[in-house]
């Protein structure tokens, strides 16, 4: 049975990845031979199909991945990112510090790749915990799930990008229904969890971190760039994407024509546009108009794309595995089992995605792979909203973070947890961002 193998496949990848420590990509793509070749596809088309799914994923997202990660750079080796996190901070005050660094860390996240949001974040938490004498914990969960929220839900991060492209959903609307099914997300998992977490596992909030964490520049508030251009900067994106979801969510209810106009905002709101223009912008504003030689401004993106290297391989992988499981029949297998289902496409591509997760360690991986097995049952169905769909596939990648987990190794030993500590929080921290956005999903769904 095709799904016997795709489960084979799964137990060999853990075993490569765990048991015998292989390179994540190098495991992906001897997985995917195996997998290839259990599915009965033709020894003399395997590594075409493998070759079809690494360019095909990476060919969409590989230019806004490369100027996603430079934009982040130039806001981070600026200053803007600590400027907006202090700011923030000072604004709300000890009181409300936890929403400081949960809206800080969202603003910074939706720039940052989750790694890079906690390894720029944690040294400010840290200092800030030693100032006002509360827990590393405290301020610690409102960050990650901030990053993890917008790692799972908002372009121009990796795997939603990719899962757009792959259900061909719009990414203006995406980013949208995004941003409204995040904010009640990230209140009940960074906000409202950590208060009863306290009570679940208390020794976690008696633990000062690990602050030889990450390499942190330290700036001097005044020499960094403002809040509100640092802001403006780091959202400039959005904004433009979001100005080209309107012209898409306002022209079929207005019957207005195409002109130039909406022409030219579908343009700069196109995703690939959208972060050159940033990146044009964040070189001016996080350098040129601030003395910074233009040479020291490339360096920063060069080791941005530089540091990407392996990140897009194992990307790619995934892309070839979910390839194989396309030119396998595995999806076509599917859509008979469940042929005639009433099941919401919704709910299936987030319980798809989830068992991916699980199994797999890799949100991204699971997000990547998760279409294969999802858009031959969904294109049966009428009336689909590909992008609902799309923010349902990001949710359930995102569920129980555990030992097979890159973010799960970063968020435990930079907050200086035991195991246990990190099963306590982290991971039901993750597993809450998953099922609250499946159900303000769902919520979403009826409404629109």
């Amino acid at each position: 049975m095709p799904l016997v193998i795709i489960a084979i496949g799964v137990l060999l990848l853990l075993l490569f990845i765990m048991g015998f420590k292989l390179n994540t990509f190098v495991s992906l793509i001897i997985v995917s031979f195996i997998v290839a070749l259990g599915l009965g596809i033709p020894m003399k088309d395997v590594v075409h199909s493998i070759e079809t799914g690494l360019g095909g994923t990476l060919g969409h997202i590989g230019l806004i991945f490369g100027l996603g990660a430079m934009l982040g750079r130039l806001i981070a080796d600026a200053g803007g990112a600590h400027r907006i996190a202090t700011t923030l901070i000072n604004k709300f005050g000890a009181k409300r510090i936890e929403w400081a660094i949960l809206i800080a860390s969202f603003i910074v996240g939706v720039a940052l790749f989750l790694e890079v949001t906690i390894v720029l974040l944690v040294p400010i938490i840290f200092t800030i915990a030693k100032e006002l004498k509360v827990s590393i914990l405290k301020l610690g969960l409102p960050m990650v799930t901030a990053a993890l929220v917008a790692h799972a839900f908002l372009p121009p991060h990796p795997g939603p990008i990719a899962v757009t492209a792959e259900y061909h959903a719009n990414v203006g609307m995406v980013l949208v229904y995004g941003i409204i099914v995040a904010i009640p997300t990230v209140i009940l998992a960074g906000i409202l969890y950590p208060k009863l977490a306290r009570k679940i596992v208390p020794s976690a909030f008696t633990r000062e971190g690990n602050e030889s964490f990450g390499v942190h520049k330290t700036f001097k508030l005044e020499e960094t760039p403002g809040f509100g251009i640092s802001v403006f900067t780091a959202l400039f994106p959005v904004i433009l994407m979001f100005l080209g979801a309107i012209i898409d969510m306002t022209q079929p209810e207005l019957g207005f024509k195409d002109s130039w106009f909406t022409t030219f905002i579908r343009f700069i709101g196109n995703s690939s546009t959208a972060l050159v223009l940033s990146v044009l912008l964040a070189t001016y504003t996080m350098g040129l108009r601030r003395k910074i030689p233009i040479k020291n401004l490339m360096d920063s993106c060069s080791s941005a794309v530089n540091a990407l290297g392996m990140l897009l391989l194992i990307i790619g992988g995934g892309g070839a595995l979910k390839q194989v499981i396309v030119d396998g029949g595995v999806g076509d297998y599917v859509a008979k089992l469940f042929e005639g289902t009433h099941m919401s496409p919704i709910l299936f591509a987030w319980i798809v995605a989830a068992i991916l997760r699980i199994c797999l360690g890799s949100g991204t991986v699971a997000t990547l792979a998760t279409p294969a097995l999802v858009l031959p049952l969904i294109s049966t169905m009428p009336g689909v909203n590909l992008e609902l769909v799309t923010l349902a596939t990001g949710a359930g990648s995102a569920i129980a973070s555990h030992v097979n987990d890159a973010g799960f190794w970063m968020v435990k030993e930079s907050l200086g947890m035991s195991l246990k500590e990190a099963f306590g929080t982290y991971t039901i921290l993750s597993t809450i961002v998953a099922v609250s956005g499946l159900v303000f999903t769902l919520i979403l769904s009826a409404i629109i």
